[in-house]
This record gives C-alpha cells, sequence and structure tokens, in this order.
C-alpha cells in the first residue's frame, strides 16, 4: 500500500469557517486517483500525483456555482497537511487524518 492509499478524513479551514470531508484516495505508482466527499456532495479527484510524500491535485466543483480547486499537502504518516486554492476564495489550510 502507497503512503496515500485510504480514506482520509479531512478539515478545510476556509473562510466560511471549517469544512469537513473525506478522501479516498488510490495509487498507481506516482498517479493518484480518488473522490473528495463533503455535505454539498462528491467531487472526482484529477490530475492527482504524489512526488515523494508531496501530494497535489485538482478539483471542479459545480454546486453550489463552479469553481476549479487545486490541493498540495505533505504526507507524514497517517497526517497530511498542506493548502487548497479554491478559486476567489484564495488558499486556505487543509489538515488531514487517515482513518483506520
Amino acid at each position: 500500500m502507497s503512503s496515500i492509499d485510504g480514506k482520509w478524513d479531512c478539515i478545510s479551514q476556509t473562510p466560511m469557517g471549517d469544512q469537513p470531508s473525506v478522501m479516498e484516495l488510490r495509487s498507481n505508482g506516482n498517479v493518484v486517483t480518488g473522490t473528495n466527499t463533503n455535505m454539498l456532495g462528491t467531487i472526482e479527484i484529477s490530475n492527482g500525483k504524489l512526488d515523494g510524500n508531496v501530494f497535489t491535485w485538482q478539483m471542479e466543483m459545480t454546486s453550489p456555482f463552479p469553481m476549479k480547486m487545486t490541493g498540495e499537502v505533505v504526507i507524514d504518516g497517517d497526517s497530511m497537511e498542506g493548502k487548497v486554492a479554491a478559486g476567489f476564495f484564495g488558499k486556505s489550510g487543509i489538515v488531514g487524518k487517515r482513518q483506520s
């Protein structure tokens, strides 16, 4: 199992408050695919890449309005921490813990 595979309980620290989600990730070499699910639904992760312990990805939100998001986190065991850029909202912190 890669250092990124599994389900991750995440919190994005946005201007509208903390936003919980669950990222379900799987890797094939350095390519990472998966989904991010929150109270608004599920979004596919695209262009996911694992470079050492750095995971980068993109997501295209469609509801309640269209927005492209890009993220970069550092994986440290069962924890991740980094930033997500969310359109006009700018960059927000994100942290995550892998589900056991």
